[in-house]
């Protein structure tokens, strides 16, 4: 698969909170080539705190499952809508 999606300067939280509403599998792509699956709460730590940089991802590369959530998460990056999320 090729990564659909470069993601820069997010809203953790919010992202976060778009990821729980995914259906299917989220990965994130690192600059090494490392995929961590980011419906796991352990590899969500893992993998976003390598990126975060002053409390907002500073890149990555996502890949999905399911194209309901490439949509999802395009809008979201684009335009910063979070849909049916949950944003605390």
């Amino acid at each position: 698969m090729t990564p659909i999606l470069n993601l820069h300067d997010i809203d953790v939280t919010k992202f976060l909170a778009v990821l729980d509403t995914c259906e299917g599998n989220v990965y994130l792509v690192t600059s090494e080539g490392d995929r961590l699956n980011l419906k796991s709460k352990l590899c969500q730590l893992v993998g976003l705190t390598k990126l975060i940089e002053g409390g907002r991802i500073a890149e990555a590369s996502i890949i999905c499952d399911n194209k309901n959530d490439e949509s999802k998460l395009f809008r979201f990056n684009f335009f910063g809508d979070t849909a049916d999320a949950k944003v605390c």
